[in-house]
Formats: C-alpha cells, sequence, structure tokens
C-alpha cells in the first residue's frame, strides 16, 4: 500500500531520533533539510535553528557567540571563514573538544545534488579509556602510546574517506550508465579507437548506420568491423585523425549502398594521441535531396543563361527563314533551289532544337504519386515496341518490385522512351535487342539498367554523355535525349551512369525508393472550390478514398461550415470567388482555432507570386492531379 509523503517523512524523522549520534544535512544553499532530536539536544539549539530552512550561518553565529569554539576575539570573520569551507562540500574528518570538556568526532560529506550530511558522535568515552589506558600503561613508551592514537585517528579519517569515495563510485556508475544509454538511442554510431585502431567503446549502433556489420565490435579492427573496401576509403582520415589533425568526409557504402559522412576526432591526453572518437552518421536521404536542390539550382541557372540566347537565336532563325522564302520565290540558277530547301530545313530544325531548350531549361516540378513499377513497365513495351523495327527485340523484366513506390511515373517513363529510341538508333539496321531490368537495390533506390547490342559509347561519350549538346549522333542529334534523363533522374535526388558491356551499352538509373505513405483514415473533408467541374471532380477522388465531403465555394461560406463539429480536413483552392483567397481562408481558421489539418491546391504556375506566397506558409498541390497524387500529398503532409 503507497504512503503519503507526509507519513514517509514522519517515519524518517522517527528512524533519526532514535539514532544516538547527531546528524544534520544541509543543502546547497546551506539551508537545514533535516536534523535529529540528538542534534539538537548536542548543541542545546533553539527550536527556530532546528526548523527546516534554518541558515547554516546562523547556527554558527548562535554557536560561536555560546563560546562552542572558545573565545573568539572576531567573530563576523570566524562565521565567514567557517561558511567558506562548508561551501567547498568537501569530505572532512575533525575531533573537537568542547567547552564542558567533552570530545565530540564531525564527519562530513558531500551529497550527489549539492550540500552536505554531518555526523557528530560523543567519543569522550573513548578519550578517557585512551587517557586511562596512558595513566596505567607505565611499561608502554610514550612513543607506542601516541602511535596508538593517532592510529586511531587515522582509521577513522580513512573510514570517512572510504565512504566518500563509495560515494563517488557509485555516482561515476550511475554517470557511465546514463552516458551509455543516451548514447546508445542516438541515431547515430558513436565509437572510440585506440592507437593500434581497435574499437575500445562503441554504443552499438554500427549496424544501423552501415547494415552488414556486426554491433558487437569492442576489440575488432577497424578493417574487420567495416570490411576491406569500406576501410580503404576511411584509412587516410584515420591516419590524419592519429597525427592530430580532426577530419569530417563522407563516402559511400557498396556494401549498404547508403552514403554515410563521418567525423574523426584525435582523443589527445597529456599532449599524447592515445586514440580517435568516430561519429558516423547515415545521411542517404539527406544526400539524395541535395542533388534534387543542386539539380534544381542547375536549371534556374540554365534558364537564366539560355533564355536570353533563345530570344536573339528565334530572331535571327525568323530572319533567316524569311530571307530564304524571297529566295525562293525568285528565278534561280540550276542548283539554288536545293540549295535554299536545304537551309529552310535546317532552320526549321533549329527552332525544334529551341523547343527542347525551353523543354530542358524551364522549371518543371516532379509530381511524386503511388506508382505501380510492373504496371508502368507493362505500358512502356506498349509504348515503345511500335517503334522498333521488326528485328529489334524489346525485353523487360523486374524483380523485388511487388508494391508500389512514390514515383513520377510520367517523368520515368519519358526517360525510359528515350533511352529505348537512343538503344534503337545504337543497333541500327542490324538484328538486335534491348534488355530493362528494374529492381530493389538494399531497399534503398530503384535500379533500372538499359542495355542495347549495339556499338557503345566512345571513351568522349562515357564522360560527357550527359552534358548538354553533346551528341554521338552528328548532325542528326540534338544532343538534349540523354541531358534530359538526367535531369529529370536528378531532380528526384536519383543518379545516371554509362558504361559498356561486352555486347553495347548500358545506362544505369537510380532513383530513390520511397514507400507510398499510408492513405489518411476516412473523415469529413470540407472541399472550398469555386469551380463547380473541378469541385466535382475532387470530390468523387476523396469519395474514393471513403471520406465524407461538404462543398463551399467562397472564403465565408468555408467559414460558416467550419464551425461544423466532426470536420478533420480542409482541402481549398487558392483562388476563390469573391475577394478573399484561399491562403485568406486558412488564416481565417488558423485564428478561430480549426487544428484539423489544412491543405491548398492551384493551377498557378509556381513562379506566380500568390503560389509562392501560399508554398512558403502552407502545404500546396499543383493542378493538374488524379485521385492517387491526391491521397498521397493528403498522407505525406499530414503525417509531417
Amino acid at each position: 500500500m503507497l504512503q503519503s509523503k507526509s507519513s514517509t517523512a514522519r517515519y524518517t524523522q522517527a528512524g533519526l531520533n532514535l539514532i544516538q549520534q547527531a546528524l544534520s544535512i544541509y543543502d546547497a544553499d546551506l539551508k537545514l533539510v533535516v536534523c535529529n532530536t540528538r542534534f539538537q539536544e548536542m548543541f542545546s539549539l533553539p527550536e527556530r535553528l532546528v526548523t527546516a530552512g534554518a541558515d547554516f550561518e546562523d547556527t554558527i553565529l548562535y554557536l560561536t557567540e555560546r563560546e562552542e569554539y572558545g573565545q573568539v576575539e572576531d567573530i563576523q570573520s570566524f562565521v565567514k571563514e567557517r561558511v567558506d569551507v562548508a561551501r567547498a562540500f568537501e569530505p572532512h574528518y575533525i575531533e573537537r573538544t568542547r567547552p564542558n570538556g567533552d570530545v565530540v568526532s564531525i564527519e562530513g560529506a558531500p551529497l550527489p545534488q549539492g550540500g552536505w550530511v554531518a555526523v557528530y558522535t560523543d567519543i569522550t568515552p573513548i578519550k578517557r579509556q585512551e587517557a586511562l589506558l596512558r595513566a596505567r600503561s607505565e611499561t608502554l613508551s610514550d612513543q607506542v602510546l601516541s602511535h596508538s592514537e593517532e592510529l586511531a585517528s587515522t582509521n577513522r579519517e580513512l573510514a570517512a574517506t572510504i565512504t566518500a569515495l563509495e560515494q563517488a563510485k557509485r555516482e561515476l556508475t550511475e554517470i557511465e550508465a546514463r552516458t551509455r544509454l543516451t548514447t546508445e538511442m542516438m541515431p547515430a554510431h558513436i565509437a572510440h579507437l585506440d592507437p593500434d585502431g581497435r574499437y575500445t567503446y562503441s554504443n552499438r549502433r554500427l549496424s544501423s548506420v552501415m547494415p552488414g556489420r556486426p554491433n558487437e565490435i569492442r576489440g575488432l579492427h577497424m578493417r574487420e568491423a567495416l570490411g576491406e573496401e569500406a576501410f580503404q576509403k576511411t584509412e587516410p582520415y584515420l591516419l590524419q585523425a592519429l597525427n592530430g589533425q580532426a577530419s569530417v568526409f563522407e563516402f559511400t557504402d557498396i556494401l549498404s549502398s547508403r552514403r554515410i559522412r563521418v567525423a574523426f576526432t584525435p582523443d589527445i591526453r597529456d599532449e599524447t594521441i592515445t586514440g580517435v572518437y568516430i561519429l558516423s552518421m547515415d545521411i542517404t536521404e539527406e544526400a539524395q535531396a541535395r542533388a534534387a536542390l543542386s539539380q534544381t539550382h542547375k536549371k534556374e541557372l540554365a534558364a537564366k543563361m539560355t533564355s536570353g540566347l533563345a530570344h536573339d537565336f528565334a530572331n535571327l532563325l525568323t530572319i533567316i527563314m524569311g530571307m530564304q522564302a524571297k529566295l525562293s520565290r525568285m528565278p534561280l540558277p540550276n542548283g539554288a533551289q536545293e540549295l535554299v530547301a536545304a537551309t529552310q530545313g535546317a532552320a526549321r530544325r533549329g527552332g525544334v532544337l529551341l523547343d527542347k531548350i525551353g523543354k530542358i531549361s524551364g522549371p518543371r516540378p516532379l509530381h511524386p504519386a503511388p506508382c505501380d513499377v510492373p504496371a508502368l513497365l507493362r505500358d512502356l513495351e506498349v509504348l515503345a515496341t511500335p517503334s522498333l523495327p521488326d528485328d529489334v527485340q524489346l525485353v523487360i523484366s523486374h524483380s523485388g518490385l511487388i508494391d508500389p513506390i512514390m514515383l513520377d511515373a510520367g517523368s520515368l517513363q519519358d526517360s525510359l522512351l528515350n533511352l529505348i529510341l537512343n538503344a534503337r538508333d545504337a543497333i541500327g539496321d542490324t538484328r538486335g535487342s534491348i534488355n530493362i531490368t528494374a529492381r530493389s537495390e538494399k531497399n534503398t533506390w530503384l535500379e533500372i539498367q538499359i542495355t542495347d547490342t549495339g556499338g557503345g559509347f566512345s571513351e568522349e561519350a562515357l564522360s560527357r554523355g550527359l552534358d548538354p549538346f553533346f551528341t554521338t549522333k552528328g548532325g542528326e542529334g540534338s544532343g538534349l535525349g540523354l541531358s534530359m534523363v538526367y535531369d529529370l533522374t536528378k531532380l528526384s535526388g536519383g543518379q545516371v551512369s554509362l558504361a559498356n558491356t561486352d555486347h553495347g551499352a548500358e545506362v544505369t538509373i537510380r532513383l530513390p525508393l520511397r514507400p507510398v505513405p499510408e492513405v489518411p483514415s476516412p473523415t469529413l473533408v470540407l472541399l472550398v472550390e469555386d469551380s463547380p467541374e473541378i469541385r466535382s471532380s475532387v470530390r468523387d477522388m476523396l469519395m474514393v478514398h471513403k471520406h465524407t465531403v461538404i462543398e463551399a465555394e467562397t472564403a465565408a461560406e468555408a467559414l460558416e461550415l467550419a464551425s461544423l463539429s466532426g470536420i478533420g480536413m480542409v482541402l481549398s483552392d487558392i483562388s476563390l470567388r469573391g475577394t478573399e483567397t484561399g491562403i485568406d481562408l486558412m488564416d481565417g481558421l488558423e485564428r478561430n482555432g480549426m487544428e484539423a489539418p489544412s491543405f491548398l491546391m492551384t493551377s498557378l504556375p509556381p513562379s506566380d507570386p500568390l503560389h509562392q506566397l501560399a508554398a512558403s506558409r502552407y502545404p500546396v498541390l499543383q493542378k493538374p492531379f488524379n485521385s492517387a497524387t491526391l491521397a498521397a500529398f493528403l498522407a505525406s503532409k499530414e503525417t509531417k
């Protein structure tokens, strides 16, 4: 049966009062926490000095004025000195003869949270026995008696020291346990190596950062724990750390396909390097996001650089085509008409090239949605087969891709169609085959390999094939095909690599393998859209996922409906009928205390100021979208 705190305090006080020794406990501010009646009796203290909260300084002042410490000339200085010693909170043992002739031993020990506990023992009988022993033991030399007394005193001091050491040991054990628990909860691997490269400490998180490695690695060499390939990548930085130079670096772990960031810090003691501290983290998702952001910045830069050139180039093409049209209507010598027709054809191809530049350098937002990869590959086969010669075979296979994943299916299909057509051109008029293989790589990447039986990539193409405008097709190519594939893949946080096989070329695409978020539980959705046709379409999409829908056309109507109980989600267009926008609606819902998740949708381009303002404050879904895209958007945003 549980006891109240007051009941527990009474029992504790009663137990302390039964102790024959005097005891007092003061906190870090030298305020009395608790004492027993023996403490009051031994020093004849008034009630105010044995009440919780009594000041230690007041107690010392009272005892000094009563000449407990003998005659003191400067009482204030004496009291201050005793208080300063007490504030040091250091273990101590002393013996003191009181004015009445009694001898007390005082043993003090600091507490972990500050303050100290003191035990006062009346050792007058012991001292009398020692005096009696000295008087009666005429045969014992003064030196032996003196040594006996010193030994007794030393033993008492030693006992006090041992008690303090045991308390310190308990505190250190608790600190070590808390530190280990904290490090083992961190999403990173923390370790220590000795100068020989062997682990002396690990928080047992290596396998969570680098799957496939052991967790119990104390005593192992770093080469044994990581494997030869990963160790070769980290060894130069380890040697730097053993020479006193800290470092932070990243590398890709081939075994797990993870991107790892590692920090090496030298362990320096007394100007000697006694080892290396290690902190390693899995930053795969960060690296993918960083790659996507970098590619976005490159696209923005490319758009700025090419827009002015494209404008001037279009003007020049217009002039050239107009002049050639005039020439074609004039009487020209033999062979001139063919030259005019060739010039016009070249100008038209320049127009097509401008269009492709606009597509690749202009902003293209990604629309990741749940994608059934096997179904996408089946559709790809239907689309691509008619464009292949009869003697070129298309073989598509996949493995380990049972569940849908989040992808921009349109971008991926465009990329694969482009690569199939490139492979067809590489095979030429001969018999051959194009093979596409898709698989899950370490549950981290979707890896798709496209191989063909053509002539393969040249050395120059292997190094420059992904650069814009580089082509291996001479005058027939624009050089934007592979660059478009690279661009779309990098925007998704993926990777593209080119290689040659024994029988032709190989292009490998890696895309982040992101699982589909769980669909939000069915709820009552407030749908705000001023277009009846769009509102009806979105309502049907929501109802497919079992949501119940109520509708509004304006922000004012929506604010009135929002007062109904049970609304679990709000989805509104940015542009609404009337003067208030979807952003104004969201602000009003927040002011009214709406706690349900709220989302915006729009057909405005991302460059529109209103779109940018909305996206800086609320989740925004770009139109057009389908049911799966809407569900994925609501799920991913609601769980953040």
